[in-house]
């Protein structure tokens, strides 16, 4: 499985309406509104890499208010179990 986190930048008087026809998009598994640079941030699980063009510039980018996109693919996946012992390291219980 292959995970790329999806920043995209929208017309702003839109984004509730962008975010649910993305959502709407197979093997989009989360979308969501963040504050910053972008404007929605979406998670596309697929199995092989080309699959990422037909979703992210073939069916994301072309959503009507989509203003850009940056892609970033994800190399390995950390559960909030392994962080907490990650981040705990070194201290005293």
């Amino acid at each position: 499985m292959i995970t790329a986190i999806v920043l995209i930048k929208t017309s702003v008087d839109r984004i509730p309406e962008i975010a649910e026809e993305i959502a709407s998009v197979d093997c989009v598994t989360e979308v969501f509104s963040v504050t910053g640079t972008y404007d929605l941030i979406a998670m596309v699980r697929v199995g092989r890499h080309d699959d990422l063009a037909d979703v992210i510039p073939g069916r994301i980018s072309k959503i009507q208010g989509v203003e850009g996109t940056d892609t970033h693919v994800a190399f390995r996946a950390y559960s909030q179990h392994d962080l907490d012992a990650a981040f705990a390291i070194g201290l005293e219980s």
